[in-house]
């Protein structure tokens, strides 16, 4: 009976489905009746089989089985028939879950539950399936959807001989550059030897620290995996613990005496108790109340002299003690698999190092003028590793509110180093008073030059095509202006909770300068109190199964739902949480920006003509404007002084209109003169009876700080005087 499905059906289309389907075949289709019954079944598996006919000719070397399960996880068809499947009772309608250890009954249930309602399968575990003499076979188990409507799961099963365990083992563990996963994935192989596997390792190797010769005393063991999932008893070093620091030392110089790495073996619990001799520490590494012995195997890297990374414990009944056979068998596949350890460690520590740097970029608080909430949420650690992404926002000296979200290409140390160059050149040149355009300039010229032949590519590394983003909020007239190189467009939410993304004319990346030779837009628009702007990296809105546009539609969604009351912190990380998924192999940045702004009576605004008289004229609005305020008076006769000055040199020095702006802030009052000049005031030393130069010598006296920013018209001269 051929109950293989058509090349239409769903199940068929996918490799997986391609495997059950084959594996359908392979099962007899009419389960243990059509081979004599369920009792000469039963009866030829207790036996280890039954005698090969010319159908099943070279049976004997056969290590693969297939089992079909229903939705009940209930067995509806087998094929272990072969000698090294003898004692597995498989029989129909009996659950799968009998064949499994009862430690390692919800684990696998969950991934077969797992395969059923996802659809997905799970490949290529190694797994213990429990004969009816109470002896395990060990197998490399993989959960598969069924090819065939009326069934659910199809579970392959691949007797591990020794040699394709070790290679299967090491394959499967260096798969992933995570240090956790990679000890988890060796204890489980070494599972295959014992009852309990675990992993403890160096905490400078957990840390992603080097090892290096040390004083044993200071020698510090964490347990890094630990396996069957189960739950264990009270005082027991879990996943994450750290081990008693007497337990630690007796383990680094068990497998350290006499200098050269050794394993050991404990046979019993009686031997366990007089090496361990403290109760507390019996607890810790004794994972039941059993007899068992255990076989602790170091972690060590070759080299002069070798390094313990650290160590692998087996625990099993006592009655079956260790063969030599078995230990060499282990202590093979520890050595083998010890140099995956030290890969994970290496790129854990440069994983914490990247992380760190973009921590300390993160910003830190928003001002009076505009809330700021902020969520870096990095690449999962067995990704490509923590990407270039940055984010920042900061207070100019001007006043206005910098905000800025970077991108850059590629991953690890070369990333960050560029993203931490590039961040504090975009805040050097944005609080010197460079417009967003010329910032952006810049930056794109760094770039340029760091890729090189010499500095970039050469060294593997190129920049080319990193974007970022640029807006700055005026607190006074609540605008920002804001230009783009290559970034994702900003997501505004105003007041009225109209959200959308802002059309931000694009532009390539930065260091694109050779296809593209066109300068920076600004883009400017109304932001007024209460509005709410969001910036972002691709990582929040990529996603395979929907198009880019899809994804900046989800965000702009989520981020619409934040209210104006809600508070931002708890906000950002709702909207990251909704979107980004749980690993995700880029990182994920999102900052959100609330205008506030300076209430109306806080300012002041006069335009004058470049007139003889408007020095005088900005005297006297400032004083009656101060004298409401309340000024005190020796800050009115500084404030007036250094007005005076200001005006007087863009009478002189300027043409068209002048503009004064008086703010009053937290800190201070903030005036500024601007005027259609482009010069560029300087400060210079000057000597006593010099008759010019001494306005700015005078605004450098009066004020806490003081600068220039450029315009489209001009220029404006800013300064900050202490109330």
């Amino acid at each position: 009976m051929d109950s293989t499905p058509s090349p239409s059906s769903p199940s068929s289309s996918s490799p997986f489905g391609l495997v059950s389907s084959a594996l359908g075949r392979y099962i007899p289709g009419g389960g243990a009746e059509e081979e004599g019954g369920p009792g000469d079944t039963r009866g030829d598996r207790a036996t280890g089989g039954r005698a090969p006919d010319n159908g099943t000719a070279g049976r004997q070397d056969q290590i693969l089985g297939a089992i079909n399960l229903d939705r009940d996880l209930r067995i509806t068809r087998c094929n272990l028939d072969a000698p090294v499947f003898a004692g597995l009772d498989a029989a129909p309608g009996s659950p799968f879950v009998d064949l499994l250890p009862p430690g390692d009954v919800p684990t696998v249930t969950r991934r077969l539950r797992q395969v059923l309602e996802t659809g997905e399968a799970h490949v290529a575990r190694i797994q213990r399936l429990r004969r009816a003499d109470g002896s395990e076979l060990v197998v490399s188990l993989s959960i598969l959807p069924a090819a065939l409507p009326q069934e659910s799961l199809t579970v392959s099963v691949i007797a591990m001989a020794r040699r394709l365990h070790l290679y299967a083992a090491e394959t499967a563990i260096g798969t992933s550059l995570d240090i956790g996963e990679t000890a988890q994935s060796l204890a489980q192989s070494l599972l295959a030897w014992g009852d309990v596997a675990a992993i403890d390792l160096d905490f400078a190797v957990w840390t992603g620290e080097g090892v290096s010769e040390k004083t044993r005393g200071r020698i510090r063991l964490r347990r890094a995996a630990l396996v069957p999932d189960r739950a264990w008893p009270e005082g027991y070093v879990t996943p994450g613990d750290d081990l008693p620091s007497d337990a630690s030392r007796m383990l680094a110089q068990a497998v350290q005496r006499d200098d050269a790495p050794q394993a050991i073996v404990i046979p019993d619990r009686d031997a366990v108790e007089r090496v361990l001799g403290s109760p507390r520490v019996m607890r810790a590494l004794v994972p039941g109340d059993r007899s068992a012995g255990v076989a602790c195997i170091p972690l060590v890297l070759d080299g002069e002299p070798p390094v313990v990374l650290g160590v692998a414990e087996v625990w099993r009944r006592a009655d079956r003690p260790f063969r030599d056979s078995e230990l060499f068998e282990l202590q093979e596949l520890v050595a083998r698999t010890a140099h995956h350890v030290d890969l994970a460690r290496q790129h854990q520590r440069e994983h914490t190092q990247v992380l760190a740097l973009q921590r300390r970029l993160l910003p830190r608080t928003g001002g009076d003028t505009v809330e700021i909430a902020s969520v870096y949420q990095p690449a999962t650690p067995d990704s490509a590793g923590v990407g270039g992404d940055w984010v920042n926002s900061f207070p100019l000296p001007d006043g206005r509110t910098a905000l800025v979200v970077g991108d850059v290409v590629g991953h690890g140390l070369g990333a960050a180093a560029t993203m931490g160059q590039l961040s504090m050149e975009a805040r050097a040149l944005l609080s010197a008073g460079l417009a967003p355009d010329e910032v952006l300039e810049h930056l794109d010229k760094t770039v340029t030059m760091l890729d090189d032949a010499e500095s970039g590519l050469t060294a593997g590394y190129s920049a080319l095509g990193s974007t970022c983003c640029i807006a700055l909020y005026d607190p006074v007239s609540h605008r920002v202006s804001l230009s783009s190189a290559g970034h994702l467009p900003p997501v505004l939410v105003s007041p009225d909770g109209q959200a959308g993304p802002l059309a931000v004319r694009p532009h390539p990346g930065l260091g694109a300068e050779f296809a593209l030779r066109e300068p920076f837009d600004v883009h400017t628009f109304e932001a007024p109190p209460g509005s709410l702007l969001a910036l972002y990296t691709d990582g929040l809105v990529e996603d395979p199964a929907l198009s880019i546009d899809e994804g900046i539609g989800r965000l702009t969604e989520a981020v619409s739902t934040v209210h104006p009351w809600d508070a931002l912190p708890k906000a950002a990380r709702r909207v990251v949480s909704t979107l980004a998924p749980l690993r995700q192999r880029d990182d994920v940045t999102l900052l959100l920006a609330r205008m506030i702004g300076y209430r109306q009576g806080d300012t002041a605004t006069w335009r004058l003509p470049a007139r003889y008289d408007a020095p005088a004229r900005a005297r006297g609005y400032v004083s009656v404007l101060l004298r409401q305020w309340g000024t005190r008076d020796d800050t009115r006769d500084n404030v007036l002084l250094l007005v005076s000055e200001l005006v007087t040199n863009s009478v002189r020095f300027a043409t068209g209109p002048i503009t004064v702006r008086l703010i009053r802030a937290g800190h201070g009052l903030l005036c500024e003169v601007g005027d259609t000049g482009n010069g560029r005031p300087r400060l210079g030393r000057g000597a006593p009876f010099d008759d010019g130069g001494r306005g700015l010598r005078v605004v450098h006296r009066l004020t806490t700080r003081w600068g220039v920013r450029w315009t489209d018209t001009g220029k404006v001269i800013w300064a900050e005087v202490a109330k």
